[in-house]
């Protein structure tokens, strides 16, 4: 409980420290948020390691699985902002992270799983993850890019002093974690579809068809941009769209029956 909310504070830190001065013409003081990030996504894994890995098996509840996505999208932006421009979006990501420690912390649950004997069933998993996370973040994108596009609209003169990154550039990474999470998801897709026994069985079949509708929708809205030259606010929707039926097909029946029926 006490790392738990160590944890939640120091995430909570980092993102105060780029809040409070983004829109400062010195900029935050990244270097004390990548600090605190840091120590945050450090107590995070060991906090995962213990929560999951029990002495029955793997305990992959929706909260466990949900705070594993929220720490690989964390690790992943915070080594991405050495490289891309994704400070606007950081606070966002350390928010998640420790909102969901702390649902974590007041709402134990237990589903376990025994998928050390499984070693088909972990691939199955492992690309639904790593797909679901790069999808994450590819909405963080879009939604990214539909800030600036409507700050721009509104040629607010602090845009300028802002850490905001150029439109094309974040249109250009949006597209590129679109085409990568997509076929994660395609490989996700297929792995299930070979691994297991049958994915339209009574309590997977929502799973399979939502997920299905999602890959259809990142297919098509790809499809459009490299075809037809899609972007702007279609491309944006589109990705709304596919990441909510995703999220549906992953933590939908989950939510309802182990937070609301527990």
């Amino acid at each position: 409980m006490l790392l738990g909310l160590v944890c939640f504070c120091l995430y909570a830190g980092a993102a105060s420290v780029i809040l409070l001065k983004f829109f400062d013409h010195k900029g935050p003081n990244l270097k004390l948020s990548y600090l605190l990030a840091v120590i945050a996504l450090a107590l995070h894994a060991w906090l995962l390691n213990s929560d999951i890995f029990v002495s029955m098996g793997e305990n992959l509840s929706m909260l466990n699985v949900a705070s594993l996505v929220a720490w690989l999208i964390s690790l992943t932006m915070l080594l991405a902002a050495f490289t891309m421009p994704n400070t606007i979006l950081l606070p966002v990501v350390y928010s998640f992270s420790g909102v969901i420690i702390l649902l974590d912390l007041f709402i134990p649950d237990a589903h376990i799983m025994h998928i050390g004997v499984q070693p088909k069933l972990m691939i199955h998993i492992g690309l639904a993850l790593f797909a679901y996370a790069c999808l994450g973040i590819a909405l963080l994108y879009a939604l990214q890019l539909a800030y600036i596009n409507m700050r721009l609209k509104e040629k607010k003169a602090s845009l300028l002093h802002s850490s905001l990154p150029p439109l094309m550039m974040v249109e250009g990474i949006l597209f590129k974690l679109l085409t990568v999470g997509t076929i994660l998801l395609t490989l996700s897709l297929i792995s299930g579809f070979m691994f297991l026994e049958n994915m339209f069985a009574q309590g997977q079949a929502h799973k399979t068809i939502l997920s299905i509708l999602a890959w259809l929708v990142f297919s098509v809205e790809l499809f459009g941009h490299f075809k037809f030259g899609w972007r702007g606010k279609p491309i944006i929707f589109a990705t709304i769209l596919g990441s909510v039926l995703l999220s549906l097909a992953y933590f939908g029946s989950r939510f309802v029956k182990e937070i609301i029926l527990s």
